[in-house]
């Protein structure tokens, strides 16, 4: 009699494959949104900067706390696409470890 292997365990809930792509797809879309947020800080620096350069923002008394007014918020634009990518990095990073635990658990009980 020839045994046959077991694709799967059934008292698992999930399938693992499926598990794995939403991992890896969270892992692409991490990536995808931190480069967007990437492209689209550079262009907004770099059009201020030709603007400042052109003389579009000058004004007769300025203060630094007024350069510094124009350019912060250009410092925080980048800030969510990197909130965004740590948090799917996370959610990735997090599901594999869940699966780790998991297999972990039922080597130990098949001992």
């Amino acid at each position: 009699m020839e045994e046959e292997k077991q694709s799967g365990f059934l008292g698992t809930y999930f399938d693992r494959d499926m598990v794995l792509r939403v991992s890896r797809l969270a892992d692409i879309i991490s990536w995808i949104v931190l480069v967007v947020y990437l492209l689209t800080w550079l262009v907004s620096v770099a059009q201020f900067i030709v603007q400042l350069a052109t003389g579009m923002f000058f004004d007769k008394g300025q203060t630094w706390l007024n350069w510094f007014n124009m350019f912060s918020p250009y410092l925080q634009q980048p800030l969510p696409g990197l909130f965004y990518f740590v948090g799917l990095q996370a959610v990735s990073h997090g599901l594999l470890i869940f699966l780790d635990i998991e297999d972990n658990l039922r080597r130990a009980a098949r001992k």
